[in-house]
Order: C-alpha cells, then sequence, then structure tokens
C-alpha cells in the first residue's frame, strides 16, 4: 500500500523577506508621515508669529498705534468695535501684560488680539476673554500671546515679543532656527521649558541648549 506524505506548510525565505520589506515600508511610511505633520506644524507656528508681527505693523501704520494701547479703540470708530474686550489703551506706546506674562487673560495685550480683530487683520472673536479665544492657540496646542518685556529673569528682549507656549523641544529648536540662531539662550528668540503638562506660563530662567524630551515657551523680539 502507498502511503501518501503530507507536504510540509510553512514559508520560505522569500516569503518572510517581502514580508519583512512590506512592514519596514509602512513602518517608514509611518515615521515619514509623522515628520512631515510636525514639519508642517512648525511653518504654522513660524507663520503666525509672522503674522502677528506684520499684524501690529500694519494696524500701527493705519491707527498710528500699537494694538491694545490704541486710546481710540471704542466703540466711536465703527460697528466692528463695539465687541472689543478691555478698555481702550493708555497711548503710552507700551503694550502692558499683567505681570508681564504674555498669556494672562488681563491687561492691553488681551485688547492687543481683539483690536487686530476689529482692524479686520486677525480673525477670532472679539470678546470672549478667556484663554485661547482671545489668545490664538498654535498647532501644537499652546496658546499665542505678546508682551513689552517678556517675564524671563535677565531676558535682554526689550520691547514687544510675540510668545508661543507648550512647544516641543525638537519643533522649538527648528522654529529658533528658522526666525534666530537656534539657541535658547541669545539672539531674538529666548525659550523656557515649561514648568508642568499644559504650562502656559514661562518660568524664569532660559537653558543653554533645547531638550527634546522638554516643551518650551518661545519669545521673539518684534
Amino acid at each position: 500500500m502507498k502511503i501518501q506524505q503530507r507536504r510540509q506548510q510553512g514559508f520560505t525565505l522569500i516569503e518572510i523577506a517581502i514580508v519583512l520589506v512590506i512592514i519596514g515600508l509602512l513602518l517608514g511610511g509611518v515615521l515619514k508621515g509623522q515628520q512631515m505633520i510636525n514639519n508642517a506644524k512648525v511653518k504654522a507656528v513660524v507663520n503666525d508669529m509672522r503674522g502677528i508681527s506684520a499684524a501690529m505693523h500694519a494696524y500701527q501704520d493705519t491707527y498710528k498705534y500699537l494694538p491694545g494701547d490704541d486710546p481710540n479703540a471704542t466703540p466711536a470708530r465703527g460697528a466692528n468695535w463695539t465687541g472689543v474686550f478691555a478698555p481702550p489703551g493708555n497711548g503710552n506706546g507700551i503694550v502692558g501684560a499683567a505681570g508681564d506674562n504674555p498669556f494672562t487673560a488681563a491687561g492691553e495685550h488681551t485688547g492687543f488680539f481683539s483690536d487686530l480683530r476689529a482692524a479686520g487683520l486677525l480673525s477670532g472673536s472679539l470678546s470672549n476673554i478667556a484663554i485661547g479665544t482671545v489668545h490664538p492657540v498654535n498647532a501644537f496646542g499652546g496658546i499665542e500671546g505678546v508682551t513689552w518685556t517678556p517675564a524671563f529673569t535677565g531676558n535682554p528682549i526689550q520691547g514687544m515679543a510675540v510668545c508661543v507656549s507648550q512647544i516641543p523641544g525638537a519643533a522649538a529648536a527648528a522654529i529658533d532656527n528658522t526666525l534666530d540662531d537656534g539657541v535658547p539662550n541669545s539672539g531674538s528668540v529666548r525659550a523656557t521649558v515649561n514648568v508642568a503638562a499644559g504650562a502656559n506660563q514661562p518660568p524664569a530662567g532660559m537653558p543653554a541648549a533645547y531638550d527634546e524630551t522638554q516643551t518650551y515657551t518661545l519669545c521673539w523680539g518684534i
């Protein structure tokens, strides 16, 4: 009687190699896609910071005052101005922020964003003073703010600065490299480490280098 031998089933080396190549391509695609997303977020934050700077200068050219500091930002100027948050500024040439903190919902810097929106130079609500509403939200989920003198100990930036919070370390370095010199404690861009997850207020002191495991608040002198 002839005995039929069962053929052993399994993968050949070639089949295993093909599967590994496919897995490698998929992983590479995922990592590349994540890098592209992060790069797009960096570009968005840089564009936001430049856009706020351009809007500020356009406002100043039109109304002869800085937004937020404008003493004539009243309903008498037109319908758009009836919902503007905060009383008019004092016209002293400085956009004051409570405690020099760019992210608090108090001070002329809150009116800064409302004035820009009333003038049609920035999108968003005119009157809601919630952080993240008056203050634009950046691509990394932090917020954007402005202040005359950033609240960093020993920070030599004098004058107006636009600030962004909760920026991951690698992205912070890329933003700094795009706008300045890539060093957190020198040049026109200064950075501090966020003290806690979700923290928007910059603590005192600036590191000498970016750490990819940290998140940062960056301020750019404009």
